[in-house]
């Protein structure tokens, strides 16, 4: 796999400072059962990393020196992660929301059969990956039967009250565009999901998230063996929006990785950016303590995903810009 580091480093992106730290966003491991052209961490059945308890009991202390209310739980699939529902145990009991970055079909593994029910009774949010509404789309860019196994994954959560107003148990899907173009208006093409979802399958959601793909890892390597990297840099530059820049998410987030390292994204640390404008990396135990608000950000080229056109976080657009509004199979 080819590294795009050395061609995001030297960047001209504005520089940023943080606000209030609200949510802690934790890279439980690498491991995952899918392996998809547009991972920005390169998770695959293959990789063995994992976070420790240790790790996660820092974790769950730091929440609380710093008074963060939100646990962001990412992968690989981070149910896949043997202490994953201890952790969720704690962080409910300490009163912290908790979000579960789930790709769907996780829901169907053997022994993960009762890992829906299990979300469900302790009101864990879910963000499910479904990258389109048409299975031909979703099979090309995450594997054979995937829709299907995702489909069937969300009957399940609907069917214990994920999605269905008043219930409490939210469920947001996330779309990602399957080549180097920017994503569509989220607005739009929610109304679509719903209205194809529900039409097609019987299914329902909170809302749909759109979000840009990052020039790093998995894709960033696939764009560089096409030759189409730089022309996806002029389109993520091109379609920079000062504006968006109040909204990134590092503003408000740290991202901790499955060894307990910080860094100000998840995007930074699959890029081995440290927290901050320092060179060495930095442990979460040195940080519990320390004072975020207006400490520098560090910024490089792929930041530019994050404010183009709409603009791409953690939580969706950060604006809405009238654009095509269709999955399509290009």
């Amino acid at each position: 796999m080819r590294d795009t580091f050395s061609l995001l480093v030297k960047t001209d992106f504005p520089r940023l400072r943080r606000d209030r730290l609200e949510i802690l966003q934790a890279n439980l491991g690498y491991r995952c059962n899918q392996s998809c052209l547009h991972c920005h961490v390169a998770a695959s059945p293959k990789r063995t990393e994992e976070m420790s308890w240790e790790t996660m009991e820092l974790m769950l202390r730091f929440a609380q020196r710093q008074g963060i209310a939100t646990f962001d739980l990412t992968g690989g699939a981070p149910e896949l992660n043997p202490h994953f529902r201890r952790l969720v145990l704690a962080a409910k009991a300490q009163g912290l929301r908790v979000i579960d970055r789930c790709n769907l079909t996780i829901l169907n593994e053997p022994d993960q059969e009762d890992l829906a029910e299990f979300l469900a009774t302790n009101m864990v949010e879910i963000v499910a990956s479904l990258p389109c509404y048409l299975e031909e789309n979703v099979d090309r860019q995450r594997g054979d039967g995937v829709f299907e196994s995702s489909l069937s994954g969300l009957r399940k959560l609907n069917a214990l009250g994920y999605g269905l107003p008043d219930s409490g148990r939210t469920l947001n899907l996330v779309y990602n565009p399957p080549g180097p173009s920017l994503p569509p208006n989220q607005q739009h093409l929610e109304v679509a999901y719903k209205e194809q979802l529900a039409t097609r399958y019987g299914i329902v959601f909170n809302q749909l998230f759109a979000l840009a793909n990052m020039p790093i890892q998995r894709f960033g390597s696939t764009l560089v063996s096409r030759g189409e990297f730089h022309d996806y840099m002029g389109l993520l530059k091109g379609a920079h929006c000062g504006d968006n820049l109040i909204g990134v998410m590092c503003r408000t987030l740290i991202s901790v990785s499955w060894q307990g390292h910080v860094h100000d994204c998840d995007f930074n640390q699959m890029l081995g950016l440290p927290l901050g404008v320092g060179h060495a990396p930095m442990h979460l135990s040195e940080l519990l303590d320390r004072e975020f608000a207006d400490s520098p950000i560090r910024v490089a080229d792929h930041c530019y995903g994050c404010t183009a056109g709409q603009g791409s976080s953690c939580g969706g657009s950060l604006e809405t810009k009238p654009q095509e509004t269709t999955c399509t199979n290009s």
